[in-house]
């Protein structure tokens, strides 16, 4: 299959499907950190090529639930410049949503009410495939099955500290640095990538 792997630098699930034999291609505004088929560039303009299957994950920064105290930080006072780029966020989003393509995955990180995303698909979580971290993520499916856990272990970390998380108070982050900044929080999973090559390619 020819797939397009959007919004990706890393090229890990670029190479979860593209070591199966299929022609996988990423593409990002950054370079590929890994030798491979990748695009440096607007991703919008390759979304006019025909594609068996597109896995996206736009970026989330003014969308995740995560930001809340930075969309509001007064208490019932609205930051209107994020809100705003959090609008352009969830268009962005919805090139993917829409696409014309039979087989699309976008994967983002839980959402504010306030921007009404679409309904999701499913929720999966790291140590579903074999990574010992709390990191909720949600997928939205068009073609494709739910992606089926393949390796659970015991949750020892949240891999993304916040204020209000129950982990704060406990020693559960104790001996494991935590990302220091956006590109490491966005960090992706490879049991999920290997999980997504297996069962939808």
């Amino acid at each position: 299959m020819k797939i397009l792997i959007a919004c990706e630098y890393s090229g890990t699930v670029r190479d979860a499907f593209a070591k199966r034999g299929h022609n996988a291609w990423s593409c990002d505004i950054l370079p590929g950190e890994t030798p491979g088929q990748h695009v440096q560039g607007d991703v919008t303009d390759m979304l006019l090529d025909d594609w068996d299957m597109i896995i996206a994950h736009p970026p989330c920064t003014y969308l995740s639930n995560a930001g809340a105290c930075r969309l509001y930080p007064k208490k019932g006072q609205m930051d209107q410049d994020r809100y705003q780029k959090g609008l352009e966020g969830k268009k962005f989003f919805m090139k993917f949503y829409n696409h014309p393509c039979d087989k699309v995955a976008i994967e983002n990180p839980i959402s504010l009410r306030v921007f009404n995303m679409p309904e999701f698909s499913q929720e999966i979580q790291p140590y579903e495939y074999g990574h010992p971290f709390s990191k909720k993520t949600r997928l939205w499916l068009k073609g494709l099955p739910n992606l089926k856990p393949t390796n659970i272990v015991e949750k020892k970390y949240t891999f993304i500290q916040s204020g209000t998380s129950r982990y704060k108070h406990t020693n559960k982050n104790k001996n494991r640095p935590l990302p220091r900044n956006a590109k490491e929080r966005s960090k992706f999973w490879n049991g999920i990538a290997e999980a997504m090559a297996e069962q939808w390619g």
